[in-house]
Parts: C-alpha cells; structure tokens; sequence
C-alpha cells in the first residue's frame, strides 16, 4: 500500500478510470459522484450505445484534436486506444470496430462499459459515494505567501488537505483529483462545479463554450426540411475567404437549422475562434461528381424527358423534401418545360446541388452540446502528471480541462488517458 488517501471527485469516465489507476498503486481511494449511479454520461453517449475509442494510429488520433493536442502526448502514452481496448476486453466488455474505426461494445448497450469499469472498482476495493455532493476543495494556509516566479503570483507551495461535503463533512486526502467533467448535458450532472473548484484555488478557466453542437441558420427555406437526414455530402465552413473546416459524411435538416455527425465536427472549429462572426456553411450535394459531370448528367436526363414540367424530373436527383426548397432557390419556375430551361438556368441548378449555402447565426445550448469547449487553463496543469502547478497534490482530469476533439469516440480516449495518469501519478507512492 502507498498509505495515500486519494479523493476524486467525479464518477464518470475520467473519474472512474483515475480512481482505478490510484487504487493500482496502493493507494486508498474514495470516489465521490453526486448522482444517483455512476457513468451518467457515458450511458447517453453514442445514442446509448457508448462510442469508447477510436482504433485509428496516433497521428491520424491527433488530428482530430480540437483544443491543445501537444497537452495529450505524455497522458495518451500512458494509456492510449489500444490499451483501453484491452483494458475492456479484459473487465468483460468485448468490443467491436465500425466505420471510422469507431469502437463500441459488441452489445450496443453502453451499460456494458459502466458495468465493466464499477467491477474494476468493486474488485480495486475503491469506496464510491453516490449521492454525495462536494462544496469546496480545502488546501493549506502554509505556504500561500506570492512567489515572484509564479504566473499572476500564486501560491506554488500551497497543497490540498481534502474536501468539504455539503452536509458539512470533512473528507481529508492527501491527494484530489478534479474529473467533473464540463458543462454539457447538465442533466447528467456536469453543472460546471469543477470550474468554481479550480477557480477559488487560483486556476484560469479559458472561456467554456458548447461543442459538438448543432448549429442555428439564417434561412427559412433551412426550417422547410426539418427531419431531412443527408448521406455521403461534404460541407464546407468559411469565414469570408477563410476555410474554418470541410468534411464529408452524414447531416440532419432541424427546426432551427442543421445537426449531425459532419455538423457536429463542424461546429467545434467554429465556437473555437469564429462564434459571434459571419460564417456560411456550404453543403456538396453530390460530392462525387464534378460541375462538368453533373453538367452531363442534368443534359441527359433533360434530354430523355424534355416535354416534362421541371418540377418532375428532379425525383431522381434529389430526396423529394429537398425538391420545392431547391425549385425555390433556383428561381426556375416549376410547371417550365424542360426543353425551355435556359443554360444559365441549368447552371444555376448545379450551383444549388453543388454549393448549397447558408449563414450560421450561432449555435444551440449546452443541454444539446455532447462536449464542452474551454475548461482549466492546461498551461497551469503538468501535462506529464495532470497534477496543479498551482495547488501542490490537486489533478485534474478529462472534460473540466481546456481539451476537446471531434466526434468518434476521441472525446472519452480523452478522458481514460487523462483520468489514468492522473491517478496513477497522484497514488503513487512517496509522490
């Protein structure tokens, strides 16, 4: 045994895996989470079915980091996506890949993973305490007196003693550890407490916004295909000249404007710098083929059906929602022969197909964003302990940090990387 009393507070995934890591090197551990059950979010993730990992190789992982990639390195090391598969695998929870080299369990139900991970637990004999809400993070008055080499004069030398409950308790430890997660669906219990902890202990917390979040638009004809789901179309997000991200996959037509898989992704780059500017969102319809090429295809199909009304021969090209929005944004009357359409206005047709654009006014709120933006400030975090460079013995761990990626199960290798080095550093003996 180490003889260390390590508290975390948070029983999600970064929370249970740093709990696990501290009890694997001797170390006592209590695990404090305030619902009812732990794994909350992890349960809701991936349409409930819990998108763990992703198998892609460690460059193309990074590449889908958002927000400060080179903080991951020494956590991702430590525990990266073939370890957490294996770690799975073997608590019990067998997985499987699918497109994207997506990772989720062979179930489909993501309470496989909760389950695998509170047996991890059960079996390292950590104590979790549900229902149980934490106030505030105490730290020693030794040592509080302003070091000159300190970012803003803080206190280097000041350490946490424990936790105060909300019944007035007080739980002593020799280490805490902060895996809170962010501020996105609250109702699973991520309020944001975790950046009131870090912030009375003197830690910057870089502005938190929604990611992974659908977007709101400008235009009406948007609304008018509201349940519309789109496949295999690339989008294209620009702030004037400015190319703020561009993917291809899977998106959603809603009643405020768009969401899904490629939105999502989308919506990160964009809350990252370009919130509050003009952004236009430019969807390929039919990526595959060039202008020419649709060019050839549309003088085809008007060839074999040159005596019919323009309204009715678009079935084959478009999804029948998207066919009165897209005789609208043409300006092509829809009883006009086909054998009258003017080249200009055929070439006006395949810019609608091929540039499809709108203006995004913003995005929705955190109760619809799968990630939070923003966090801890990392520069005030050890990237090779996740320990406070602040608050000596304090660590932080997955979401309540200023690090974030895309869709594809990179968001919680996130949290399993980060969770783990920050229990295994805080447990371990004579640290």
């Amino acid at each position: 045994m180490s003889g260390k009393h390590i508290v975390v507070i948070g029983g999600g995934a970064a929370g249970m895996m740093a709990a696990l890591a501290a009890a694997k090197q001797g170390a006592e551990v209590t695990l404090l989470e305030k619902n009812e059950k732990t794994g909350k979010k992890i349960y809701i993730t991936g349409k409930g079915r819990c998108n763990l990992t992703n198998a892609c190789d460690k460059e193309d992982f990074f590449k889908q980091i958002v927000s400060n990639e080179k903080f991951l390195y020494s956590a991702f090391n430590q525990m990266d996506n073939q370890m957490i598969m294996q770690f799975f695998e073997e608590a019990g929870c067998k997985l499987k890949e699918e497109r994207g080299a997506r990772i989720f369990p062979v179930s489909d139900h993501s309470s496989d993973v909760i389950g695998a991970l509170n047996r991890q637990m059960a079996k390292e004999k950590v104590k979790v305490c549900l229902h149980t809400c934490v106030t505030e993070i105490l730290r020693s008055e030794e040592g509080l007196e302003e070091s000159g080499n300190q970012e803003k004069g803080l206190p280097c030398a000041a350490y946490v003693t424990g936790v105060k409950l909300s019944d007035g308790k007080i739980l002593k430890a020799d280490a805490v550890i902060i895996a809170t997660g962010g501020k996105s669906y609250e109702s699973t219990g991520s309020t944001g407490d975790g950046y009131s902890f870090a912030g009375k202990l003197g830690h910057t917390i870089k502005e938190v916004k929604p990611a992974l979040v659908p977007l709101t638009v400008e235009e009406g004809w948007c609304m008018e295909m509201q349940g519309l789901s789109l496949k295999n179309v690339s989008v294209l997000l620009k702030n004037g000249k400015k190319k703020i991200y561009e993917g291809f996959g899977e998106m959603l037509f809603t009643h405020f404007g768009v969401s899904g898989p490629l939105i999502l992704s989308a919506s990160s780059h964009y809350v990252k710098k370009y919130m509050n500017m003009p952004v236009s969102l430019s969807i390929d319809l039919k990526p595959a083929l060039s202008r020419e090429q649709l060019d050839k295809r549309l003088l085809r199909d008007f060839d074999e059906n040159k005596n019919k009304h323009f309204k009715n021969i678009l079935d084959g090209l478009l999804p029948s929602k998207m066919i009165p929005v897209m005789i609208k944004l043409t300006g092509i009357a829809p009883e006009k022969q086909i054998n009258e359409i003017t080249r200009q206005e055929r070439e006006k047709l395949i810019e609608c197909i091929k540039n499809l654009t709108m203006t995004v006014t913003g995005t929705r709120g955190f109760n619809e964003a799968i990630i939070t933006q923003g966090g801890v400030n990392v520069k005030e975090v050890n990237p090779s302990t996740m320990e406070s460079k602040l608050v000596k013995n304090l660590y932080f761990a997955g979401e309540v940090l200023d690090l974030d990626a895309l869709t594809g199960g990179f968001n919680l290798q996130i949290a399993w990387s980060t969770g783990y080095l920050a229990g295994k550093t805080a447990g371990a003996k004579g640290v």
